[in-house]
């Protein structure tokens, strides 16, 4: 046991060194490289063999996006066949949890799926939203108005008073976030409200604590491209107990307009406690104490198949899964298909608040995969370091950033940090202490014309034009995308599966300053009680 232990160990070092070797390579020597990851280059029989599917430089070549794109065909047809969606609580998820058990069990591994208390959430029937006063106008479902996600059930006909509004480009809204911006409101009042600051569930929340009997929230407006419609979710623990729409900006704006206004609203949804599921699945070789957990949300929304949101990232994931279990990692690697993400990370924060400290400390790192085939895609990679917008990641966060961007540049492909906005299932990792990174293409926002210089695409249009829609189905991927962001998933979660020493550095260094931040404190106490004592 000893000498295979030893083998795996020279083994592993040889491919850190090769790997090493690689991303120091000459500009001049990039595109042999990139000819090297080209689709459909390795034999499949070549991918069966342990070394290259446990090496950085191996498992990207053996991740194709051709077989990514057979597991989002299964996705595709599992949601066909169940109603459009495989969201959560609903019939296409519970067969997407099978499909990725079945897989998996396939490729040899044992399979946990984990139940966890879930509201579901789904409509009965599209909403209405008419102004009976001083005019009567009918809006029109799902062009002006849509339910927010997770909102109870209910119809109201009411006054509708606007909740400290600030309009215009630019503005920094803070509507309903503080009790205090209802002060003097008439109970039973509609409360008109905008996005901005706070979650929506907090602005629902406080409007019914001040005895509104419905709200709308309307889009911000600050920018051109927070205008119109979307999905937007109170959170599966919102207990207001009154109807929520949310509403363009442009209505918004004119509601907030209209002397006398009284609309009508109808929310027809079913709101119920129930239970859903995380699928988990670790390799049978690695230490146990030094885990790298790699994730995806499995869930839809209820309004489409989900196929980029975000059955790219678990297709993905199940690929190379699939490819792993004949690879032989010295840290053990831990896959989690996360369930009830759309209704507010409800799987992946159970799991990491249920999970004992012990095990909570053994997991070295997370790695989010979240759409990762947007059609009009950028390169995004999650600022881990906080370069680019402030807010660092947990200690060892950094060194995983670099190692997604060292990827990118072996290809000679450009990247660019994203934003820690905690919309995705690391969020409860982060909250943790736990270092993380991960990839993403992009969802609603609107690609600049740089970025349309640089990664192609079209200028002025959603890097996911079908974010959270029914047209998010097959059609909707770019294989390019899915292809280059698949690698260097592959390449940076095999390079930790190996050693985490870039990561075991920069904790390490984390708390030496954090000590050394202590003792200057320390010193600062003293003089300071002691210019007190003198």
């Amino acid at each position: 046991m000893q000498k295979k232990n030893n083998a795996r160990r020279v083994v592993a070092s040889f491919a850190l060194l090769a790997s090493t070797a690689a991303l120091a390579a000459p500009t001049a020597e990039i595109p042999a490289f990139d000819d090297y990851w080209s689709p459909g280059k390795p034999d499949s029989r070549v991918c069966r063999t342990p070394l290259l599917v446990g090496t950085p430089l191996g498992l990207p070549r053996c991740m194709q996006a051709s077989n990514i794109m057979t597991h989002l065909q299964n996705l595709q047809d599992i949601a066909s066949l169940n109603n459009g969606n495989r969201a959560s609580g609903q019939p296409g998820y519970q067969a997407s949890v099978d499909y990725v058990r079945t897989t998996l069990e396939r490729a040899g591994y044992r399979v946990r799926v984990q139940s966890f208390p879930f509201l579901a959430f789904y409509p009965e029937g599209p909403g209405s939203l008419a102004a009976v006063a001083p005019q009567t106008v009918q809006y029109t479902w799902e062009e002006d108005f849509t339910y927010a996600d997770q909102t109870d059930p209910g119809t109201v006909t009411a006054p509708v008073v606007p909740v400290d509004l600030a309009l215009g480009l630019g503005n920094t809204s803070t509507s309903g976030c503080e009790p205090a911006d209802f002060a003097g409101f008439p109970a039973g009042a509609i409360a008109l409200m905008q996005r901005g600051t706070c979650p929506f569930g907090e602005k629902a929340t406080n409007a019914a604590a001040a005895g509104a009997s419905g709200a709308i929230i309307f889009n911000q407006g600050d920018t051109e491209d927070r205008k119109d419609l979307l999905v937007a979710t109170l959170g599966e623990d919102y207990e207001g107990g009154i109807p929520v729409l949310f509403s363009t900006y442009d209505n918004g704006v004119a509601w907030a307009g209209t002397e006398g206004l009284q609309l009508s609203m109808t929310v027809d949804v079913v709101r119920e406690r129930t239970e859903t599921y995380n699928v988990l699945a670790e390799t049978r070789r690695g230490d146990p104490g030094n885990v790298i957990m790699v994730g995806a949300h499995l869930d839809s929304v209820f309004e489409g198949p989900g196929i980029n949101d975000n059955g790219s990232g678990s297709a993905a994931l199940l690929e190379m899964a699939s490819l792993m279990s004949r690879a032989y990692p010295l840290n053990k690697v831990r896959f989690a298909w996360w369930g009830a993400e759309e209704s507010g990370l409800v799987g992946s924060t159970y799991y990491v608040n249920q999970l004992p400290e012990e095990e909570k400390q053994q997991i070295k790192a997370y790695l989010n995969v979240d759409m990762i085939g947007s059609p009009n895609y950028a390169n995004f990679i999650y600022d881990g370091d906080g370069s680019d917008f402030g807010l660092q990641g947990p200690p060892g966060s950094g060194a995983i950033e670099r190692l997604f961007r060292s990827y990118f540049q072996l290809r000679n492909a450009p990247s660019e940090g994203t934003e820690i906005d905690f919309r995705s299932d690391y969020a409860q990792f982060f909250d943790d202490g736990i270092a993380f990174g991960g990839l993403f293409t992009g969802a609603e926002d609107i690609k600049s014309v740089e970025q349309a210089q640089r990664y192609g695409g079209t200028a002025g249009l959603a890097y996911d034009p079908c974010y959270h829609s029914e047209c998010d189905d097959l059609s909707n991927i770019s294989t390019e995308a899915l292809e280059l962001h698949g690698d260097a998933l592959a390449f940076t979660t095999s390079w930790l599966s190996l050693s985490t020493k870039v990561i075991d550095d920069e904790i390490a260094a984390a708390a030496e300053q954090s000590i050394g931040t202590m003792r200057i404190q320390q010193v600062q106490e003293k003089s300071r009680w002691g210019h007190w004592i003198r």
